[in-house]
């Protein structure tokens, strides 16, 4: 075998068309194989020579896309002193762009004998754990343009690639839960005509399955495990682990891009699959533990940990910031994918152990020319001390805010709150995000994600049921802000099954009412459920998997939210790129005239009103003609004026259309109470309107240059 020098950099497995180039970094390793597995395991050792800067590397003529390997890196194992090479144990490539296999809990994964944690485990690993792949990094990728949609423009669709295609009829079963069954037309469909412009897709990096999930009959289904940061995940792969995975990806990137729904990926650069010093030894651990891994200071041998899954990467180091960046600069540039969600973002801020804005985890980010050019969204907490970040994230940073979830809940399940707190979220929590001179498109509004009780769980049970999961109900969130409306789980009752849907139409329609971002949940516009269960991390199947047989109300739901979706889109006044004048503890009213507050008597809200925590109800008015951002061409921007009625009280409500616009007439365009055909009469100011019980009206009247034309 001819053996060349080859690069340092880039690092990972390269093949340009002859052969590849293979580089790794290892500061404390004194010795590097290559080793090349071939399809029955046999392994050829191949000893690294050339060394830069702590990069080792050669360069292997003839070599082929679809070659499986690994490393071996001997070195000190001294766990005390934070090292754990064991060249005993096949790595895998941290910038890995294919992986094939997944681990089987073997004991010679574990750098330690079962029965004594202090002696060191030297059986050999390979045929037990993954293997790199050898990727060809061409593809046709025709006319592909991101869609590039604005922030204010944008409906974010949070998605899992098998849970979303799993159970869909019109997809052949050979494809169902691939990345292939995502750009299905029939998928695609459905996405294009709901509404959304950017599918947010769970974890698709490659990552590792959970022995003690499997043992159990279950699984890691949400995929927080990575362990490959440059590879698409294998077992979303229709077509093969050896490499076509990463067309296949593609290949469906560029189908959403034609059908103009951006690509987002939930990333999580907080942590790695090898936990604790209890875990496996499949990469990093074994190439440079250290140097990858924040260590407990005085007792090196352990990891220090704020994402309670054993350990946490060193987003101090230069190595690790390295892998980080080359990572999303890959998904983006090779992979084209147009942003990405931060799992426990507030993780990667912390320069030592404080969460810092100035860290340099996000000055590396925004002084980057490609990643702070894409959406960048942050899940702004972790689990150590301070990690609960929410508005203190810097600017080109977005966040899920956590704010928004509970306020919206507590609001339409009649808990005891100030109106002033909805007013709030409802106008892009300016409390939150003007102070860092971030604009409303910082908030990512949701009322459920993944994580936690679906849409329709959150008007269907009071307490969370996750027996499945196997952990007696220990786990998951206890305090849910849900309401069941009066039964605990199915009913055949007519009237708590119309008062659900309800609800589940109350939230949909808030949220795409908001200033903001809106993040919808996959399912939750046809009331998808997990039968109560709030933490299906653990369950690849039906329990966690989008029904696709859709019952008569399901259908309406889904067309409630197409409803709802279009509304916005068509209304600028409900997308607005800056907050409203005013105090942003009042929703922003002003003497400017952009919004105002009313009760539903019709008169404006006073400081009595504001904070009366017992007050279910109120309306807002946006004024069409006072939008104060500009066009993308610097040209002004009307719409229609808008009134927005929300009754959070049990029972019906009289609202006084208040006298806020002259002439013409204000007409329904959403309502929440029925799905029955919106109705045609018209109100004039003074006007009455009866609101149902826990429900909501969107009135739209022509603004006065609609009116003049």
């Amino acid at each position: 075998m001819d053996i060349w020098p080859g690069r340092p950099y880039p690092l990972g497995a390269t093949y340009d068309g002859s052969g590849v180039n293979f580089a790794l970094f290892s500061e404390i390793a004194t010795a590097v194989e290559l080793c090349l597995i071939s399809p029955d395991l046999e392994e050829t050792r191949v000893g690294l020579t050339e060394v830069d800067g702590h990069v080792w590397h050669a360069y292997l003529p003839g070599i082929q896309p679809g070659q499986r390997y690994g490393y071996r890196v001997d070195g000190p194992h001294e766990p005390d002193e934070g090292h754990r090479c064991n060249p005993a144990k096949l790595l895998l490539d941290p910038y890995a762009k294919a992986i094939d296999g997944q681990v089987d809990g073997d004991e010679s994964l574990f750098s330690y004998r079962f029965d004594d944690h202090d002696a060191l485990n030297t059986d050999d690993s390979l045929g037990h754990t993954m293997l790199s792949v050898v990727v060809n990094p061409f593809f046709d990728w025709g006319h592909d343009r991101p869609p590039q949609h604005e922030y204010h423009d944008s409906v974010i669709y949070e998605a899992h690639v098998k849970g979303l295609t799993m159970t869909h009829p019109d997809l052949p079963e050979e494809i169902r839960g691939t990345y292939a069954a995502l750009a299905h037309p029939a998928v695609i469909e459905h996405l294009t005509t709901l509404g959304v412009t950017a599918v947010e897709l769970m974890p698709v990096h490659q990552f590792v399955q959970d022995t003690s999930l499997t043992d159990q009959g279950l699984a890691n289904y949400w995929g927080y495990n990575t362990i490959g940061f440059l590879a698409p995940h294998g077992a979303y792969a229709a077509w093969g682990t050896d490499g076509q995975q990463v067309s296949e990806f593609k290949s469906m990137v560029k189908a959403l891009h034609e059908a103009d729904i951006e690509v987002i990926l939930d990333v999580v650069y907080n942590h790695t699959a090898e936990g604790n010093e209890l875990g496996p030894t499949l990469a990093f651990r074994g190439i440079d533990n250290a140097s990858y891994y924040r260590l407990v200071e005085e007792r090196k041998e352990h990891y220090y940990d704020t994402t309670g899954t054993g350990n946490s990467l060193l987003a101090r180091s230069p190595h690790v910031l390295q892998l980080i960046m080359d990572s999303l600069r890959y998904w983006v540039q090779e992979m084209h994918v147009d942003g990405f969600r931060f799992d426990l973002a507030a993780t990667l801020a912390r320069q030592f152990h404080e969460v810092d804005k100035l860290s340099a985890f996000f000055d590396i980010i925004h002084q980057d020319p490609v990643i702070s050019q894409v959406k960048l969204i942050a899940e702004p907490w972790d689990v150590g001390d301070g990690g609960y970040q929410v508005g203190n994230f810097p600017p080109l940073w977005t966040e899920w805010n956590g704010a928004y979830r509970d306020t919206v809940r507590d609001m339409w399940r009649g808990e005891p709150a100030t109106l002033g707190e909805f007013a709030s979220r409802l106008t892009g929590s300016s409390d939150l995000y003007e102070h860092s001179g971030r604009r409303p498109i910082a908030s990512i509004n949701f009322v459920t994600a993944h994580d936690g009780f679906t849409l329709r769980d959150l008007v269907s049970y009071n307490e969370k049921h996750n027996d499945a999961n196997g952990e007696d109900g220990n786990d998951g969130e206890s305090f849910n802000r849900s309401w069941n409306c009066g039964v605990e789980g199915p009913t055949d009752d007519p009237a708590i099954r119309r008062l659900r849907t309800q609800q589940q139409r109350n939230f949909i329609a808030t949220l795409l009412l908001s200033q903001g971002v809106p993040m919808l949940l996959h399912g939750d516009e046809v009331g998808r459920t997990q039968q109560g269960n709030n933490n299906v991390y653990c369950q690849d199947n039906e329990i966690s998997w989008f029904d696709w047989n859709l019952d008569d109300d399901s259908q309406n739901l889904l067309e409630f939210a197409q409803q709802a979706i279009a509304l916005r889109r068509d209304h600028p006044n409900l997308r607005r790129r800056r907050f409203f004048d005013g105090d942003a503890h009042h929703g922003g009213a002003s003497e400017l005239g952009d919004i105002q507050w009313y009760s539903p008597a019709g008169g404006e809200m006073n400081e009595l009103d504001w904070r009366n925590g017992y007050a279910r109800s109120l309306m807002v008015f946006l004024n069409g003609q006072a939008i104060h951002a500009p066009d993308e061409r610097g040209m002004p921007v009307t719409d229609d004026h808008m009134l927005l009625m929300f009754n959070a009280h049990s029972g019906p409500v009289d609202f006084q259309v208040p006298d806020v616009v002259t002439g013409g007439a204000w007409s329904i365009a959403l309502q929440t109470a029925t799905d029955q055909p919106l109705p045609t009469e018209t109100y004039s100011p003074g006007a009455d309107l009866k609101v149902a019980g826990r429900s909501l009206v969107v009135l739209i009247a022509p603004s006065e240059t609609e009116e003049d034309e």
